[in-house]
């Protein structure tokens, strides 16, 4: 699937499918264009989206090093230290003003929010990975401090989570689709693996 603006990653099969040229693929290789500083210079109001489990705080975390840009998580924004949520309206208020700051990545899903931020941003990337990738990122993050959540995941199995996680391709991902076929004017990154998505980071 290919929206304008769309860049898709494929490492494995050498190709690169796209609707504007700022990229070609040589030799496995990812060569910026003459448009280079343009499309970077694009790139100030990011959302980075996808499955839970797919790594989208971490990759947020390295992009913020690439560019500088400000980082919000947002479940540092729905989440308190004891494991309540904030109100609806306190999270909307958190969130819309990080959205009119100048520069920003933001990072999660939040569906309910996710038309607001794609309205909002100029570059729109998502981790399109394979369920078992998500499942994985779910394992290998429980017990462990992380920056983008007020509290520590415990190593017991959330049985609703998972299946929520073997149902968003078939459930979460179409609607997904639509808000980017919406928003086909934005710079759109869709990335199918870990190794395309951190061979982007290398290019930055």
């Amino acid at each position: 699937m290919c929206y304008d603006k769309t860049y898709e990653f494929s490492y494995d099969s050498i190709c690169l499918q796209m609707c504007c040229r700022n990229f070609v693929m040589l030799s496995n290789s990812v060569i910026w264009e003459k448009n280079e500083m343009k499309f970077m210079e694009s790139m100030q109001k990011i959302i980075v989206i996808g499955c839970p489990g797919s790594g989208k705080s971490t990759f947020s975390r390295a992009l913020h090093n690439k560019l500088g840009l400000p980082l919000c998580h947002l479940d540092m924004l729905y989440w308190n230290p004891d494991r309540t949520t904030v109100e609806k309206s306190v999270f909307l208020e958190r969130l819309s003003a990080v959205i009119e700051k100048d520069e920003w990545i933001i990072d999660g899903n939040y569906n309910g929010s996710m038309e607001l931020r794609m309205a909002a941003c100029d570059t729109v990337i998502f981790l399109d990975y394979p369920t078992n990738v998500c499942l994985d990122g779910i394992r290998e993050r429980r017990g462990k401090a992380r920056s983008d959540m007020p509290w520590i995941e415990t190593n017991e199995e959330d049985s609703e989570f998972i299946d929520f996680i073997k149902n968003y391709n078939d459930q979460s991902r179409p609607k997904v689709v639509d808000l980017l076929e919406k928003y086909s004017n934005k710079n759109i990154v869709v990335f199918k693996s870990r190794e395309e998505s951190d061979e982007f980071l290398s290019r930055l």
